[in-house]
């Protein structure tokens, strides 16, 4: 949101920008065109009137260097507007201006001009005379006839040298009050495109932090209604999204909870009957030794699929006990190296247990942690056949953990985040007497013991399942993490009355 907020107000502000350079590049540009025509209009007017008015009412006979500088034209001119004078008489020799620094500027005037004013023509040229800015105009006095040399009709080339340093002046203040204005205008420019987009991104806003509420399940969250502008169609099916998404997850946890009812019921239901053919099961069991073949593999089959469906009803019991919240960790002291070694030497002997000699001291129920083990050493058993299996304890920077290992075939990369869903099986075929509720139920044990199970394919073949706790005891080799001495831990210079830890009932 952030993100789409500031694009918006750059967007504007942009805009803002652009306008504002486009104005003030054509203001200034106007301006100065402006100024220099009317500068241009006037000199050229006073050029005018110097050529065919005053030099012929002042030197009637025509301009001669000897008659030049009596009739002094160069205050006339100089009175008429503060121009100067540059007199070229055309017969070789130095030209007459009407002060000293304008001494050599006739050799910096272009030839463009030279040649309009030699074709008796009025022509004109923005120019820097003497370093500073200036407006030069030119053109030929009527004359009589030519002296000392003159090589062509009419009188000398008169250059009038108006200054244009004002015009550089008005042009520099214009650009600082267009370069205020700029500022100024971009300043308001922010100030109003975060409001506008503030504005404008208000009802998404809204938008986000009502779906941040549904998610969080909140499902009464909804956006303000009315207007008829797009933002008010959004609330509106946005709010009808809400009512169809709540109506649906109420429809979703009414039928949980009527599956869940129903299994729970069905379970209890099946354990009076189940219990009878137990009972029936085991007395067929005792007289198998009597039965013809065929009837004695009918009557192992019996006794087989009874005793699954009685640890299947036995599982369901257990998951409807935690579904209604009636289970509790009875936590205490536990070593978990010892805990582990009890457990897989009464559930699976063959396997092979890495465990440290220092104590793992863990916060842990005995019975819930022989559940989890004992259910991951079941589904190893069960999925690698003869295949070795591996148990190792540990800890590191942040839990201890207990790794079940073996090297079956391993589930596929899909299977992975199933494999502790209810009644969930990679693959039928390697799950036969298996209900799909040993993993589950084993990840609803670890989450009452604040732990978590992760299960993870084996570099070259069969599946890995973690269970991580967190560490209440001193660590391997004396880590610095113990949590402050309250536990017994055996062995401890720490803990004078040592605890011996829990032990799983093997």
């Amino acid at each position: 949101m952030r993100g789409i907020r500031s694009r918006l107000a750059l967007a504007l502000v942009g805009l803002v920008v652009v306008t504002v350079a486009a104005i003030g590049i054509g203001t200034y540009a106007f301006v100065d065109a402006r100024l220099r025509d009317g500068l241009l209009t006037e000199a050229e007017r006073q050029a005018q009137f110097n050529l065919s008015v005053l030099i012929p009412e002042r030197l009637p006979a025509g301009v001669t260097r000897e008659s030049y500088e009596p009739s002094r034209l160069d205050e006339a001119f100089r009175l008429r507007g503060g121009v100067e004078t540059v007199v070229d008489y055309r017969d070789g020799g130095p030209p007459d201006p009407s002060t000293l620094s304008l001494l050599d500027a006739i050799d910096g005037f272009p030839a463009s001009l030279r040649d309009v004013v030699a074709a008796g023509h009025v022509g004109f040229a923005w120019l820097k005379v003497a370093g500073q800015p200036s407006l030069v105009v030119g053109g030929r006095a009527p004359g009589g006839a030519p002296t000392g040399g003159a090589s062509a009709a009419g009188g000398p080339d008169f250059y009038f040298v108006f200054p244009a340093a004002s015009i550089g002046a008005a042009l520099e203040q214009l650009r600082l009050g267009l370069l205020a204005a700029a500022l100024i205008a971009v300043a308001l420019a922010l100030a109003t495109a975060g409001l506008i987009a503030r504005g404008i991104l208000r009802p998404v806003d809204s938008g986000s932090t009502a779906a941040a509420r549904i998610a969080a399940g909140d499902l009464s969250a909804r956006l303000p209604a009315g207007g008829a502008d797009e933002f008010a169609r959004f609330a509106a099916e946005f709010n009808r999204m809400a009512d169809s998404l709540a109506a649906t997850v109420t429809r979703l946890e009414a039928s949980e909870s009527q599956n869940r009812r129903f299994v729970s019921d069905v379970s209890h239901e099946l354990r009076t009957p189940l219990t009878a053919l137990l009972a029936e099961a085991s007395i067929i069991e005792a007289g198998l030794d009597r039965l013809s073949p065929d009837a004695r593999r009918a009557g192992e089959l019996l006794v087989a699929d009874v005793r699954r469906l009685r640890v299947l009803v036995d599982d369901l019991m257990e998951l409807s006990r935690f579904d209604a919240k009636a289970e509790q960790a009875q936590l205490e002291p536990t070593d978990l190296g010892q805990a582990v070694h009890a457990i897989v030497a009464a559930r699976l002997p063959s396997a092979a247990v890495d465990a440290p000699a220092e104590p793992i001291v863990v916060a842990a129920d005995v019975r819930r942690l022989d559940r989890i083990v004992g259910n991951l050493l079941d589904n190893a058993r069960q999925h690698a056949l003869d295949a070795p299996v591996e148990v190792t304890v540990g800890a590191d920077d942040r839990d201890a953990f207990v790794t079940v290992a073996d090297r079956g075939p391993g589930v596929t990369p899909d299977a992975l985040a199933h494999l502790f869903d209810r009644f969930y099986k990679a693959d039928a075929s390697r799950h036969a007497g298996s209900s799909g509720l040993g993993l589950a139920i084993a990840a609803e044990h670890a989450a009452l013991l604040d732990g978590t199970l992760r299960a993870a394919n084996r570099p070259g073949g069969g599946l890995q399942v973690t269970l991580r706790l967190p560490v209440t005891g001193s660590l391997p080799g004396r880590d610095p993490r113990d949590t402050g001495g309250g536990d017994a831990v055996p062995g401890s210079d720490a803990n004078p009355a040592p605890t011996e830890p829990a032990r799983p009932n093997a």
